[in-house]
């Protein structure tokens, strides 16, 4: 998973299509070797491409050609998000035993929590991006990566194993996102995500969705739950 000012960047160049190479050191205040590094790992992840004095926004599709890649989702709607966590982390208290999903606006929630101050926390994910930042939280805090088998688009870990592991825990309060949610239900395109997603609303006493407004009124084509079966939905 790249550090966040990778993830900065790209979503810079994302805006503006094409950026030179002085404009990114001036713009993030660091040398030309440190952005050689970041542009060399985005290069590697086919997120942009090295042109003469610049780099230019190269989206990518994965090989099924309908969804983006997480790097690019990360970065798409970002502000939204964040604002979302932050509404988000209010919500969790001393003791509480939280599940994070893979998703990008999640993961920005898991951002604030390797940051906060609680004492006494348990963090459980399946996301991989959500397990690096494991090392940055509390070494009070228990923290449980669910395994499985890894699912690159989605940059999880699912599959009957994944769901194993989840029955056998106790979780005071889920924070969940989804691909739509209409009138009626929430909704994905991955099918062991939604599986997933299901089996952590039948173990937790508190399920929070966390949608930003481009999810409102589509719909994916595996069902998750009822808005009625989520205790709020945070939006911006």
């Amino acid at each position: 998973m790249a550090n966040i000012r990778t993830l900065r960047i790209l979503e810079y160049v994302k805006a503006r299509k094409t950026c030179s190479m002085k404009e990114l050191m001036e713009k993030f205040k660091i040398s030309a070797a440190t952005l050689h590094r970041d542009v060399t790992a985005l290069v590697a992840r086919n997120a942009v491409e090295h042109v003469h004095g610049g780099i230019l926004y190269k989206p990518e599709r994965d090989t099924r050609g309908s969804s983006s890649t997480y790097q690019e989702r990360v970065v798409t709607n970002r502000a939204a998000k964040v604002a979302i966590a932050e509404k988000a982390i209010a919500l969790i208290e001393e003791d509480d035993i939280v599940f994070l999903d893979s998703s990008t606006t999640v993961y920005e929630l898991a951002v604030l929590l390797s940051k906060a101050d609680f004492q006494h926390l348990t963090v459980i994910t399946n996301a991989v991006p959500v397990m690096h930042l494991f090392s940055n939280m509390p070494t009070n805090w228990a923290r449980v990566g669910l395994g499985g088998n890894y699912d690159p688009q989605l940059n999880s870990m699912l599959g009957a194993a994944t769901l194993e592991e989840l029955s056998r825990l106790n979780i005071t309060k889920a924070f969940l996102s989804a691909f739509g949610l209409d009138d009626k239900v929430a909704t994905t395109n991955h099918e062991r995500q939604a599986e997933l997603l299901m089996k952590v609303i039948g173990c937790s006493d508190k399920c929070y969705l966390a949608v930003d407004a481009s999810k409102k009124g589509r719909r994916g084509l595996y069902r998750i739950a009822d808005r009625s079966d989520f205790t709020a939905i945070i939006s911006r």
